[in-house]
């Protein structure tokens, strides 16, 4: 099993003293790791990850996740490898599907159907990872044809892949090109709309069978995106976040998407998940009240 790790999705990234503040604060609570998204109407995915880092010393950066239709997989390796380079070897690529239409609609970019959409992400993540570790790719296929020798600037390691998703597909994509894969619970309608539908332990424990299935023997990071954390004597009791997230009170108690209790009683969880499902490494957006978590976790 991966020790435990823990890591921060957050902003604001277009107030710069503000970005700096959040990162710092970040890195000196104990994470690894400051998360940015990728989101029509929002700042640029990676740009203020880089002025962060010029800030900091220890906690790596990435976006969580990059919509794979906004992007040309040859030119984002070369976003990512001159961030990598910038931040001294400090570099994620978080990389989804992508799945809200009306943000392709509002540019004017289709959004295809889930199908294809999969079928080039495969393509874009091999491509990825080929430039992201030895600076070439030469591959053909139905979405991309890249034939490049050289990306023209080297990121200072392999560049990590996490890849977070919810289909079986893109499960086994993350088996073959993924160093960390990203449990979500919240699972997108075509419209892009979000439900609970992927918080039941049951469903984590399927894809952690198809991750492991996929991965052919490849030493993966499991990962959780937090939706919903609250620590302390306050903290609302399983029934009350059932009720915002219209689930039953079992499955609150047992997903790894939604943690409130004691400190003790969110060690213990996640403890008991890591025997479960192998998930080491979370995300969670309230770095404050989570950090007596990630003082007695971190590392173990």
């Amino acid at each position: 099993m991966h020790p435990f790790r823990f890591a921060v999705q957050g902003g604001p990234w277009r107030d710069p003293a503000a970005t700096i503040a959040l990162a710092r604060t970040v890195e000196s609570l104990g994470y690894d790791e400051l998360y940015s998204s990728d989101h029509i109407g929002g700042a640029d995915p990676y740009v203020p990850l880089v002025h962060a880092a010029a800030a900091t010393e220890r906690i790596a950066f990435g976006p969580l996740v990059l919509n794979n239709e906004f992007h040309h997989p040859a030119l984002l390796a070369r976003t990512v490898a001159t961030a990598d380079v910038l931040s001294g070897g400090r570099m994620i690529l978080g990389l989804g599907t992508g799945y809200a239409a009306s943000e392709h609609e509002a540019i004017g970019l289709e959004l295809r159907p889930p199908k294809e959409r999969v079928d080039r992400f495969d393509e874009c993540a091999a491509i990825l990872r080929d430039l992201l570790t030895d600076g070439s790719c030469h591959r053909t296929g139905a979405h991309h044809d890249v034939e490049l020798d050289d990306l023209g600037i080297h990121p200072a390691r392999p560049v990590p892949i996490l890849i977070g998703g919810f289909g079986r597909r893109v499960v086994a994509v993350a088996g073959r090109y993924a160093d960390i894969f990203q449990f979500t619970g919240l699972v997108h309608a075509s419209d892009g709309s979000p439900t609970a539908g992927g918080f039941a332990l049951a469903e984590v424990e399927r894809r952690a069978e198809w991750l492991t299935e996929a991965s052919d023997g490849r030493r993966i990071e499991r990962s959780a995106l937090v939706q919903a954390c609250f620590v302390g004597d306050d903290a609302p009791s399983a029934a009350e976040l059932g009720e915002r997230f219209e689930l039953d009170e079992q499955t609150v108690n047992d997903t790894p998407f939604a943690l409130s209790g004691s400190v003790d009683q969110i060690v213990d969880k996640l403890q008991r998940l890591r025997d479960r499902t192998g998930i080491s490494h979370y995300v969670v957006r309230e770095p404050e009240a989570f950090a007596p978590i990630v003082e007695a976790l971190s590392g173990r």
